[in-house]
């Protein structure tokens, strides 16, 4: 039977709307059909996807489909579409760790579970994607697994002061200094940037050598302005030998103690450490009064450390006010109560975003006489996930500091308001100081705690999705997107991906795990709760470069090699994403087709499971420039077809039966301009509407082999 969604279902509803007040065989006219019909009409006469694959010669071939989840499981025209023309579907987010696991190692598979269920009480085989991945993980979750351990708290414990800098009254500088010569003025090293390089040395080396141990420096130092990047290093000596312990750290506007913890110092043979401050690359003037050391003997002590601070000293009001525009007046927001409403934000949500941990505000504030009902609240956002903490202040005639404590802040971006409306007082706000709270009571944990921390967390993540499958999911992308694509090794190996400064919001579980045991883990531990017949993919993309001679591809059939070496461990079949596009260049797409071709060559050669995991398709025009699909001519519609029917013939002319896994074809229709994933671009076989296209001819002629 003939797919019910035909082509021209849109075009002629439109033509259909002009003629509805009329009966048909009173129309007095005659009129040719459009080309732009006319031009599609042949592909009524295809039918579903699924029923040109050559079941006796390709027994083994399965046929997939991407989509949401969601869309599934509302059993709308995409339902449909999925049941109607694949073997396979595969969702691109619902069985993603971050999708299934919350902040704090909650985990919900209801979504997994309904679309499990639905998809193959209609017959179809679900893939799954992904057990393990760097990208979309709940990394405030598994970074809180593997944060600092607390140490038993003592109640006695303290500082014990070893060092004091002098006093810098006398000049001239007193220690080491390295790029700069700066002077004492009114009692302090005066210390003014130039843009060079530039170091001294707190206390050089030789001076009170250290025994092993935790501790905490304090500097006692005044700041032109706010400023970033200055570093404090402890350091005993160079080499592979020394210890160097680098704190990086920022500074305030004004005179303030700063508190720097250094712990995990090591009793090296010379136990001689220099402490070295170095300001260079942040472009602050700065005083230098003295400098402090301390040895933790019990590392009990809470420091807090200044992570906001706002004085109104300038106005006009500097942020965000709510029923109220209170006047700056004598250094102070200076409001007065109306019996309305009113709040206002002392720091907005955004502004320094905020780690999980504890925190405490401080309030200078002048009240007219004793009230009590003002409050004060924390919160990073609305809804049911947000946190909100509020705390009642009641405050004294005068001019007092107020200290509030607000534990358990999960982290993000906090909105700090004070809320005086309820109060009848008048206030004057001077500044307002959110400090973190940092428990010195703690020690790393080590590689090898980490490592079996987070083998339990993988554990818990595999086994649970497992359940939640039911044993109806036969096989997985057990790893995904684990090469690099750069910095090969002395055998020409691209190295695994890793974490970068800029790649904060990723997981790589290859960092704790090593780059061996985390795939490894990751195949016991799938084929342990999943299914017998299981069966375990990697899958990366660029494995059809043509720039690096299918370089990628190479390096991932070198690593299944060393992670398989174990006689253990077993890897059953590669995905090659080929997310791609058709090139109006000649040469260039010629390219293109070789090394698609070698690529298929290449996961023969591995004697794996080769399978096309996520095909879709844009185009380049001569010039270079991706186009959108509104500006797609006919001719490059029917050149992306031509590119589909290739890519798929090639396929089966090339694996054998024995190791065809399957081709999903990713984007079931065009992606909408408002989409994430290649926006605007002609990457479907249906169009938005979802009218077939070209590429659903070619696609269907590739299957079929004509």
């Amino acid at each position: 039977m003939k797919h019910t969604n035909k082509i021209l279902g849109t075009m002629l509803v439109a033509l259909a709307v002009t003629t509805s007040c009329v009966d048909d065989d009173k129309l007095q006219y005659a009129f040719e059909k459009p080309a732009s019909i006319a031009g599609y009409e042949y592909l009524e006469d295809y039918d579903a996807l699924k029923t040109y694959v050559n079941r006796s010669a390709a027994p083994n071939f399965k046929l997939g489909g991407a989509l949401a989840a969601a869309d599934y499981n509302a059993d709308g025209m995409i339902t449909r579409l999925a049941n109607a023309n694949f073997d396979e579907v595969v969702v691109g987010n619902a069985m993603k760790m971050a999708s299934c696991v919350g902040d704090f190692g909650d985990m919900d598979f209801s979504t997994v579970e309904n679309f499990v269920s639905r998809a193959t009480e209609n017959g179809l085989n679900v893939y799954g994607h992904t057990l393990a991945w760097h990208a979309q993980q709940p990394v405030k979750w598994l970074n809180r697994l593997i944060k600092d351990k607390e140490l038993d708290i003592d109640p006695n414990a303290k500082l014990e002061k070893l060092m004091t800098s002098e006093t810098y009254q006398d000049g001239p500088f007193p220690f080491y200094p390295m790029g700069c010569t700066p002077p004492v003025i009114n009692g302090a090293i005066h210390y003014e940037p130039d843009g060079n390089w530039n170091q001294f040395f707190c206390f050089p080396g030789g001076e009170n050598p250290l025994v092993e141990g935790d501790y905490l420096i304090r500097l006692y130092l005044t700041a032109d302005k706010d400023a970033s990047g200055l570093q404090l290093t402890v350091q005993n000596g160079w080499g592979g030998d020394a210890q160097n312990i680098s704190i990086n750290f920022s500074v305030n506007e004004g005179k303030q103690v700063y508190e720097l913890q250094c712990p995990g110092i090591t009793a090296a043979t010379s136990a001689n450490y220099d402490v070295i401050l170095k300001p260079q690359t942040a472009n602050v003037t700065l005083d230098l009064e003295k400098v402090e050391f301390y040895k933790l003997e019990n590392p009990a002590v809470e420091v807090e450390k200044e992570v906001r601070v706002k004085t109104y000293t300038d106005g006009p009001f500097p942020f965000y006010p709510m029923g109220c525009e209170p006047p700056v007046i004598n250094g102070a927001l200076h409001f007065v109560p109306t019996g309305g409403w009113s709040q206002f934000f002392c720091f907005p949500g955004g502004e320094n975003p905020l780690e999980e941990g504890d925190y405490v505000v401080y309030l200078d504030l002048q009240s007219d006489k004793d009230a009590s009902g003002i409050q004060f609240t924390m919160q990073n956002g609305w809804g049911g996930d947000a946190q909100n903490m509020s705390v009642g202040v009641s405050v004294k005639a005068g001019r007092q500091q107020y200290k509030l404590s607000f534990p358990g802040v999960q982290g993000g971006n906090y909105d700090c308001i004070l809320k005086p409306q309820t109060a009848d007082a008048t206030l004057d706000l001077y500044s307002v100081t959110v400090c973190q709270v940092l428990k010195l009571n703690s020690i790393p944990l080590t590689d090898e705690e980490k490592k079996d921390t987070l083998t339990w967390a993988m554990d818990k993540w595999i086994s649970g999705m497992m359940l939640a499958c039911d044993g109806k999911v036969k096989a997985w992308d057990v790893v995904n997107e684990p090469i690099s694509g750069g910095n090969p090794d002395a055998e020409g190996v691209y190295a695994l991906q890793h974490a970068t400064p800029d790649s904060k919001d990723d997981f790589f579980w290859q960092d704790y795990l090593g780059d061996i045991d985390y795939v490894r883990t990751a195949v016991q531990l799938a084929r342990m709760y999943g299914p017998d017949d299981i069966k375990l993919f990697i899958n990366d993309y660029n494995l059809e470069s043509d720039w690096d001679q299918n370089g990628k591809l190479k390096s991932l059939i070198k690593w299944i090699e060393r992670w398989e070496s174990d006689g253990y461990t077993k890897i059953d079949g590669i995905g090659s994403q080929m997310h791609i596009s058709c090139y109006e260049n000649a040469k260039t797409q010629e390219s293109k087709k070789n090394a698609i071709e070698n690529m298929l060559k290449l996961m023969v050669a591995s004697k794996k499971l080769v399978r096309i995991s996520e095909l879709d398709m844009g185009y380049v025009d001569a010039n270079g420039n991706s186009l959108k699909t509104e500006n797609l001519t006919e001719a490059q519609h029917k050149q992306m077809a031509e590119l589909y029917k290739w890519i798929i013939k090639k396929y089966f002319e090339i694996v054998p039966a024995n190791q065809q896994w399957g081709i999903c074809q990713w984007c079931i229709t065009d992606a909408p301009a408002s989409s994430g994933w290649r926006g605007g671009e002609p990457v479907g076989l249906w169009d938005l509407n979802y009218n077939r296209k070209h590429t659903y001819g070619g696609f269907a002629d590739g299957l079929s082999g004509k």
